[in-house]
């Protein structure tokens, strides 16, 4: 890498350009544990998951579980419950996605006293 580098500063230093492409190479790894790593992903993924299987066997109900349940598709209704709030978790998760904080916002955190 040539310190002429039109997306750099005239003369910077190379090892300052190496290591300034370090840290947003970490930042993005970062990023991607943390979206990863979400809870909501988790969370979602389960509920989605219980709910297709107990979905399935409110499809088709025997008489027994009927009965026990005086006439409600117990199973079905949970399932597809459950699949829609799991479904709510993985948009939410989407359309909301974590972002770590920056480096510059870390260090601002660091300087700052603690407060109690």
């Amino acid at each position: 890498m040539s310190n002429t580098d039109p997306q750099h500063p005239e003369g910077a230093d190379t090892s300052a350009v190496q290591a300034a492409l370090e840290v947003e190479e970490l930042e993005r790894q970062s990023a991607t544990a943390a979206r990863l790593f979400d809870l909501r992903r988790i969370i979602g993924g389960l509920f989605v998951v219980y709910g297709i299987i107990v979905g399935a066997m409110g499809i088709s109900p025997s008489d027994a579980d009927m009965k026990k349940s005086q006439d409600i598709n117990i199973n079905l209704w949970t399932g597809l419950a459950m699949l829609l709030l799991g479904l709510f978790f993985l948009l939410w998760q989407h359309f909301r996605p974590v972002v770590p904080p920056s480096a510059e916002e870390l260090a601002a955190a660091a300087e700052r006293p603690d407060v109690h």
